[in-house]
């Protein structure tokens, strides 16, 4: 197997970066610059980006390039900042399949899908991940961001509502905030949390529309909500439930069906949306239901659907061999050793002293809390060759490791020691005890 490295650039000791303030500030403080002149009231941003990255990765990780593919190993040590759970980004057949689109069908779709840009690829992929969930119609997406927010702005109206969790992703708070100014986030996997603002607001609104989202894994601490109850809540307060498996559908599960199957909720889920970058080795994404006029309504008015290019045909074909394999009793075996490997991590990173978030699944969280100590120990781990993504939070930081079936069990054991150490060691420095997060509702999986 081939392996690639991770060209990086910076350098300096504590001193200097404790003394310079790269350290210092969070990402929140740029968030809403305010000011008349659009561009040069964000110039702040990029001088203190500017002073983290003269300082190097981890401190600030956009200075990451890939140089070859995405695989477990890195030259210089270990890559937990890849999304690649099943290890198929090196499959021959993978690889064979998207040579072949590339031979018949050419690199580029040349068009949306509403012009002209679908396929025989992309149909027969529609057909697949209709069969796999249960949900007759599918329509693909240019990428996963594109579906979760073509379809929350194709079907919300500036009167309706929508209710998130507040773990929610980017792109699913993205879509909400541009359909509706009527986005009511609830706590984390709090059903019954969900159960009094869906009350609410059909106590003064029994007119308009109301679209729950949430997430089959949770990309941030790794759990799952309650799928049966949450659509039980809606189908009770006539809302609609829209599910994103971006993290779960391939990875895990029956048949690699993610938290829909292990909750027996396949053809079930009002809408369900994806992203093939995860477990699927390409870009791009989806939206499924059982309901022929919801596809009508994204063909056109889904903005990514008409006015982006369609999947390639050597993303489809990437896409429809990585499902075929997932699907299979070779992908099986990849899942259960997928799933050996999360267990490993964090049983190894438990004996240094770690604490691992959520549940056993392709995403370790480690709960780190200060966002100084997260940096700095990001920054020391790459130094070790150990690459791990740093997520910023104020006060609530987390160094999230994703797990691919190709990791080796030496690979896990080097990435658990270095982190403990690295962890601990940015802690001394910066002179920062450790501080557990406040327990959250925990679902086990099936």
């Amino acid at each position: 197997m081939n392996e690639e490295s991770i060209v990086f650039e910076g350098g300096g000791d504590i001193a200097a970066l404790l003394a310079c303030g790269a350290l210092r500030g969070s990402v929140a403080g740029f968030a809403q610059p305010r000011g008349p002149d659009l561009m040069r009231r964000i110039e702040p941003l990029d001088d203190w980006c500017a002073l983290r990255a003269a300082y190097g990765v981890g401190v600030w990780q956009n200075a990451r390039a890939l140089d070859g593919a995405a695989f477990s190993t890195a030259t210089r040590g270990v890559n937990f900042a890849s999304s690649d759970y099943l290890s198929l980004a090196a499959h021959p057949a993978v690889r064979e399949a998207a040579a072949g689109a590339l031979q018949d069908a050419g690199p580029h779709s040349a068009g949306a899908a509403s012009l002209l840009g679908n396929g025989r690829l992309s149909l027969a992929l529609e057909a697949a991940l209709g069969a796999l969930l249960l949900l007759e119609h599918v329509t693909l997406f240019p990428t996963g961001w594109g579906a979760a927010f073509g379809a929350i702005t194709a079907l919300v109206h500036a009167r309706d509502y929508v209710v998130m969790d507040a773990q929610a992703s980017a792109p699913l708070r993205q879509g909400a905030n541009a359909a509706t100014r009527n986005v009511v986030p609830h706590r984390h996997l709090d059903t019954g949390h969900v159960r009094e603002i869906l009350a609410a607001i059909r106590a003064r609104d029994p007119e308009n529309g109301i679209l729950v989202l949430t997430e089959g894994l949770f990309g941030m601490d790794a759990d799952v909500p309650d799928l049966p109850l949450m659509q039980h809540l809606c189908r009770e307060y006539g809302a609609t439930l829209l599910v994103d498996v971006a993290h779960d559908l391939g990875a895990l599960g029956p048949g690699g069906a993610g938290s829909l199957g292990e909750q027996a909720m396949l053809g079930k889920a009002d809408i369900v949306i994806g992203a093939f970058s995860k477990t699927f080795a390409a870009n791009g994404g989806f939206v499924a239901s059982n309901s022929r006029a919801v596809k009508r309504q994204l063909q056109l008015f889904a903005g990514p659907y008409g006015s982006s290019s369609a999947l390639s045909p050597v993303q489809a074909a990437c896409v429809l061999e990585a499902l075929r394999i997932a699907r299979s009793p070779e992908g099986d075996a990849m899942r259960a050793a997928l799933l050996g490997n999360a267990l490993a991590l964090r049983a190894h990173l438990a004996e240094t002293g770690m604490r691992c978030l959520g549940l056993p699944a392709p995403i370790v969280p480690l709960w780190i809390g200060n966002e100084q100590v997260a940096r700095l120990a990001g920054r020391s781990l790459a130094r070790e060759g150990v690459f791990v993504d740093v997520l910023e939070f104020s006060g609530a930081a987390r160094l999230r490791l994703q797990v691919m079936a190709g990791h080796r069990p030496a690979q896990l054991r080097q990435g658990a020691r270095a982190i403990g150490v690295a962890v601990a060691g940015a802690g001394a420095a910066l002179c920062v005890e450790p501080a557990w997060p406040p327990s959250t509702p925990q679902r086990r999986r099936r």
